[in-house]
This record gives C-alpha cells, structure tokens and sequence, in this order.
C-alpha cells in the first residue's frame, strides 16, 4: 500500500489481478472505507486491433516502429524531422499508411523513443500504452501514452490468458447477444487480425500444434500421430498444410487470407491429405490408410473420434470470420454434402453433434492462445465459448 493517504484522498492496492482504490474518510465515528475495484490492464493489442478500436479507451499496443508520421498519408522512415511522433505497424516491413497507428510521444518520451534523437528504433518492437483516438486527424493513433518500452523482436513464448478476465474484454461486444445479433458480433471481433503468408504458415504450425510430450514434433490433425517439425513437404511421408475448410469450396486458394488462416490450417500426412481431398464432413466410409479411426467415401471424410470436435469448431469459426465483406467469399455451413466449389460446408447436424461430443480440450485451448498471442492476434470463440455455437445454429 502507498504512503499514509490524507482524508479523502485515494491510496492505490495493487495485485496481479486487480488494483482496488481505497479512499479513506475520516470521520468522528471513525474511518470509512470505500473500495473500487479498476480492472488489471488488458492483454496485448496488435496495431491492426488498434486500429480498429479508435474509441478513446486506454489499452496497450504492440507493434514495430515504421517511421516518422508528419501528415495524415505520410511517413518518413528516415531523415526524421522531430521527436514528436512514430508510426508503428504489425509487420517492420509495411509501407501502408492505413495499416499504421500513429503514436504521440510527449515531453517525458521524446529522449528514449523520438525517432530524430534514436533513429536506431526503426524496426524494434514497442508497448505503448495510452488512450486509442485519432491523432493526425482523422487517422487512427495512440495519444497521451503513459509508458513505452522495448518488447524483444521474437513472438511471445508464453501462451495467452485464459478466457477470464482480460480475454473477456476482447468480447465485450458479444456479450449478452445471441442469434443473428451474436454472429455480427463475433464476426467483428475475429476480423480484426494480423495475416500471415502461406510459407509464414508453415513456422506457425510447427508452433501452434507441438506435441506437448516432443517440442521437435507436431501432432498430425487426423493421423494422430507425433512426427518431426522437420519433415514438412511434399513427400510421400512428409506432413503438410491441410485445410480444414477446404480451399476450393469458395475457390479462395492459397493467397493471404482465408487460404492461409492458422485457425483452420493444420499438419497432416501428404497421403493422408490427399486422401480427405475437398470433402465434406459426415459419417461413414471405409478406413483411411495411416489414419486410424478416420473414415471416407466418395464425398465425406470423418476424422477420428478425439478431433471431431476440433475439427467443428474450425469450420464454424471460418464461416463466422468470412462473410464476404473484404474481398473474400461469404463462408457458410449447410447440411449437405458434396458443395464442390460453392462457398459452403456441412454437413452442418453432423458438425453439430462432434462439437457436443467432442468439446475444447487443452492441446486445443492452447493452440488457439498460440494464434492469439503470437500470430493471427484473433480467436476461435467456439473455443472459448462453446455455448455459442447452439445460439447461432440452433
């Protein structure tokens, strides 16, 4: 606790979960107590999530330094003018202005983190925390910050916090929705994400879906089976990025964007890929050779029993990100099979029932912290709130 607070004056109590204002009153009956409770500050924002967030809240952003900001469209990145602004970015290599937070840095931080003094900064990687509004008017920045530091230049190694506390904020505007409501809301808050390419996917999956028990293995999405981070290609034994929504149904293929969204992009065996091709998901088929308890026929494939679930929520977290609105098809679940190239997927009941059956378990919870936290900067809500699924879908 601080210093013996004056009458009336506020003392800060601080955890790792919590600060509590403490005012305390003197009166001729004795000292009253009223406490207020002020939420931890919240995770990570990366610039993308900034950007779309210019409400006037205070949070903390991540991101890389890209230059000098001195006008609504432009941005020096070298020959710096000033110390009075930067300009960061999800990628130390962008070149967008639009993709860009522009950051005032005042008075007590222009010594440390203003660009003419420390031009060394271009390309390092920043927190900042302050208050999210337009700064270059009307371009999307951070004023008034209240800290800037140094972050390392490497993805955090430490997963996310779980769903409780600062995770719940990221859906603050789902709650208390359900139906068409909930879905336009999640779908604005899982849009707002950092893209990766295709080959960036590759180093992703060797992160998000590590065998817990070998960190030089990935575990296999239907095969089941451990094998070395390594052996990625297109060998016969090699494993390889499969598509859980399958990139032809929407014809979106492997361009940045939904062709290469880690949330439904996971190792499989070459053959074992090829053998699930672009089916829907149903029940029933003969085995699937190097799958055990996977089954296909002519126009579905049932993964095994332990990631029926897994593989549900994948499909229904693409159909609530895509929705047609930036370029990309309209992504829908329906309860047929053989959809081909059309933007759909089912069989919809089926996914349903291997969602109860099969719910989020820890080697899924952590892969999407994984996304969260050092790729994508989105999530799976379906993981994080199964309940969802049934408000949506019925």
């Amino acid at each position: 606790m601080d210093a013996s607070p004056a009458d009336g004056v506020p003392t800060m109590w601080r955890t790792g979960k919590l600060a509590l204002a403490l005012t305390l009153t003197l009166t001729a009956a004795g000292i009253t107590v009223v406490a207020t409770s002020i939420p931890a500050a919240a995770v990570d924002l990366s610039v993308s999530q900034a950007i779309a967030t210019q409400d006037g809240r205070s949070a903390s952003v991540i991101g890389y330094v890209v230059g000098q900001p001195i006008a609504d469209t432009t941005v020096l990145r070298s020959g710096f003018t000033g110390d009075t602004a930067l300009a960061l970015a999800d990628s130390a290599s962008e070149t967008s202005t639009a993709r860009m937070l522009y950051v005032q840095i005042t008075a007590g931080f222009r010594a440390s983190f203003g660009l003419q003094t420390n031009p060394s900064l271009m390309g390092r990687r920043l927190v900042v925390a302050g208050q999210l509004t337009p700064y270059f008017t009307p371009h999307s920045g951070l004023k008034s910050p209240t800290s800037m530091s140094l972050a390392g230049t490497t993805p955090p190694t430490s997963p996310a916090p779980t769903p409780t506390g600062p995770i719940e904020a990221y859906y603050a505007g789902a709650a208390g929705k359900t139906g068409t409501a909930l879905r336009t809301a999640l779908h604005n808050i899982i849009r707002v994400q950092t893209a990766i390419s295709y080959d960036q996917v590759w180093n992703a999956l060797k992160d998000t879906d590590q065998d817990p028990n070998n960190s030089n293995n990935v575990i296999l999405l239907y095969s089941g089976r451990s094998q070395s981070k390594a052996t990625n290609g297109g060998g016969v034994n090699d494993w390889n990025r499969e598509h859980v929504w399958a990139k032809s149904h929407g014809d979106f293929g492997t361009a940045t964007g939904p062709g290469t969204d880690v949330h439904h992009l996971r190792p499989e065996d070459v053959t074992v890929n090829s053998a699930r091709g672009n089916k829907d998901f149903d029940i029933g088929g003969s085995p699937v050779s190097e799958a055990p308890g996977c089954l296909t026929d002519s126009d579905s494939f049932e993964p095994r029993s332990a990631v029926k679930g897994d593989v549900a929520r994948m499909i229904m977290y693409m159909a609530i990100r895509y929705e047609g609105d930036d370029a990309w098809p309209n992504l829908e679940l329906n309860n047929v099979v053989g959809n081909g190239s059309a933007p759909r997927m089912g069989r919809l009941s089926v996914l349903m029932q291997w969602h109860q059956q099969d719910p989020p378990d820890s080697f899924e919870r952590r892969r999407n912290d994984r996304i969260y936290a050092a790729w994508q900067h989105n999530r799976n809500p379906f993981i994080d709130h199964p309940e969802w699924a049934a408000s949506i879908w019925g």
